[in-house]
């Protein structure tokens, strides 16, 4: 009820707001209406979604398994040096990545990959960590090897709290795919689209795209939530104190 009506008062401030600098919701819908049937508006952002989510499949495969290998301590090194990266930007690391890749697709799929990556993994080398010795010493006394060990405290002890980390850096592989859409503009995509329109300065249509990313995002971050909630029900019954 709180965040309906609160939904509800920014749309009327918006409407009774005359700043020259904001456009109207009338002209965003109507930019909105336009984009959809002359520059296919929902098309790009169905083939963002699509590239958006191989690279979160991708990067968290690939992050669920470096963080995996550092339990091992000669491994570990491997997992710190991943976690460094998220320091890198992407502008310095494009030609590497041309080189590495065959075409536009492949490279948006690529830098998504590593900027995902970076990150999930220093979020998940935070919660290894956080596991307590006692979990550890009580898995030895069961008799557990180190690998068996890891496949119970990480993969299956820490599973709700990854998939966490996934609907956050699905959040955040939204503001990098506009920059990486940015650079392989010939691929298209939603990210692409909203740099044309603010290129040229047509506010109405920047508001669209945004308010459209957006609506998906939320929905996104909701399904992402259920997933897990059906995936990990005992992390949604210790919430309820059950």
């Amino acid at each position: 009820m709180l965040l309906i009506s609160q939904a509800i008062l920014a749309v009327v401030f918006w409407f009774a707001s005359d700043s020259k600098m904001l456009p109207s919701p009338i002209e965003v819908g109507q930019a909105w209406m336009d984009m959809v049937q002359k520059q296919g508006l929902l098309f790009e952002l169905w083939q963002s979604v699509k590239v958006l989510l191989l690279s979160l499949t991708l990067a968290t495969c690939l992050s669920v398994f470096i963080v995996f290998l550092s339990t091992a301590p000669a491994l570990m090194p491997i997992a710190r040096f991943a976690s460094t990266l998220r320091f890198l930007g992407f502008a310095g690391l494009t030609y590497i990545f041309m080189l590495m890749t065959n075409d536009s697709y492949q490279l948006k799929v690529a830098l998504l990959v590593f900027g995902i990556t970076v990150m999930m993994v220093t979020s998940m080398l935070a919660e290894v960590k956080a596991i307590p010795q006692d979990d550890i010493d009580h898995c030895k006394t069961l008799g557990m090897k180190n690998w068996r060990i890891t496949y119970e405290l990480v993969l299956l002890g820490k599973a709700d709290v990854f998939l966490d980390l996934v609907r956050q850096n699905a959040a955040i592989g939204w503001t990098l795919l506009t920059m990486v859409e940015g650079l392989t503009r010939s691929q298209g995509g939603i990210g692409a689209l909203l740099l044309n329109q603010n290129r040229y300065f047509m506010m109405s249509g920047v508001f669209a795209i945004q308010i459209t990313i957006l609506v998906y995002g939320v929905a996104q971050d909701y399904l992402l939530g259920m997933l897990k909630n059906v995936l990990c029900p005992a992390s949604l019954a210790g919430k309820r104190g059950v």
